[in-house]
């Protein structure tokens, strides 16, 4: 079963397109229009006005289709223009663009005002197509600011200011829970932290799990623990791995409970470690269902940039927590797995034990 962003498709018969205009469905907005014979105009599925009787309707796939069989526009919903998802689209894109190119993070009344909405509206609709808050994703971005400039700048101290962070509390504050240690350590390589890990065997193969002081890391699969442990080192190579810590065994087992019974579910606090644009993926592959699959085209979709398909894989790509992460809920358009940075195979007994189980 897939679970999926609205499409035309959905609403591709009238009997379809019917349902959307009976229950008011704001994902048919843009999918089609109807006409009403009694009146002569045209309206969006979404229109307050009073639904006519269904043998006074007519559906059409554009606004221009319906102009042709000589319907005006309502001028209430306004058919001819933008639609309202359109229209929110462009506003989050607008207050996303300011967030990336201002030094001082934007409030939120400032990046209302420049979306001619208001706070309140703003914000609910910003959280529904990136899966985060005005806040939210101000800090992700000037946490992905961070991590360049603690790898260019000479101190962390010159980091500080280049992220625009006006105090060294607030950057180190919003800083550590991002990298997953402190500024100092990653720059560093990891050097003074402490990163647990421990090594187990699945029906997937070997996994590794590892933590820092803020949550796991990385959960990796593969066919060769000394594997797995040489990747993990390379990411930190200066950082203290402590793989004999009887406590972080009992975290290892709930990992491989879940990969073996996934309805059992994981709640785990996770270091995640990545920019903007790949924190909001990954926060919606979380919110993928077990037992279900979206595309990278839907994700797209749902993040309000459907031309991104190919950044959204490679977010996708860039996970380094398999499962706790789900990733492996992510298919092509056509129905096929495509790749999977642990294994195609691994991905399909996933999904395969996922659906048996949901």
């Amino acid at each position: 079963m897939t679970t999926e962003v609205p499409s035309r498709n959905q609403f591709s018969t009238d009997e379809q397109r019917w349902n959307a205009l009976v229950s008011r469905d704001t994902a048919a907005d843009g999918a089609f229009v109807y006409s009403v014979k009694t009146t002569g105009v045209y309206c969006r599925p979404v229109c307050p006005a009073r639904l006519a009787r269904r043998e006074n309707i007519q559906f059409h796939a554009t606004a221009a289709g319906a102009q042709g069989k000589g319907f005006r526009p309502c001028k209430r919903c306004r058919p001819d223009a933008a639609s309202f998802i359109q229209h929110h689209r462009i506003a989050v894109t607008k207050a996303c663009a300011l967030i990336e190119d201002s030094i001082d993070a934007p409030d939120l009344s400032t990046l209302a005002a420049s979306a001619g909405m208001s706070p309140s509206h703003l914000h609910r609709i910003f959280r529904a197509l990136t899966g985060l808050t005005p806040k939210a994703y101000t800090v992700a971005h000037r946490s992905q600011r961070a991590r360049r400039e603690l790898t260019d700048s000479k101190t962390v101290t010159a980091a500080i200011f280049s992220s625009g962070f006006n105090s060294s509390a607030r950057f180190y504050s919003n800083t550590s829970k991002v990298l997953g240690m402190t500024p100092t350590a990653f720059r560093a390589g990891g050097a003074g932290e402490t990163l647990r890990f421990a090594l187990g065997e699945c029906s997937l193969g070997h996994l590794l799990v590892a933590a820092s002081d803020v949550g796991i890391c990385d959960i990796s699969l593969g066919d060769d623990a000394p594997e797995l442990l040489l990747g993990f080192q390379k990411r930190f190579p200066h950082a203290a791995l402590v793989g004999d810590d009887k406590n972080f065994e009992s975290t290892v087992a709930q990992v491989i409970a879940f990969v073996e019974h996934p309805a059992a579910g994981l709640n785990l606090p996770l270091a995640i470690q990545g920019t903007a644009f790949q924190q909001r993926v990954w926060k919606l592959l979380r919110e993928i269902p077990s037992g279900h699959t979206s595309t990278y085209t839907q994700l797209a979709m749902r993040l309000g940039k459907p031309k991104s398909v190919r950044a959204v894989a490679n977010a996708c790509a860039a996970n380094t927590i398999a499962i706790a992460i789900p990733c492996h809920r992510v298919i092509r358009k056509d129905g096929s797995l495509s790749g999977y940075r642990w294994g195609v195979d691994r991905k399909a007994a996933l999904l395969a034990r996922e659906r048996r189980t949901k």
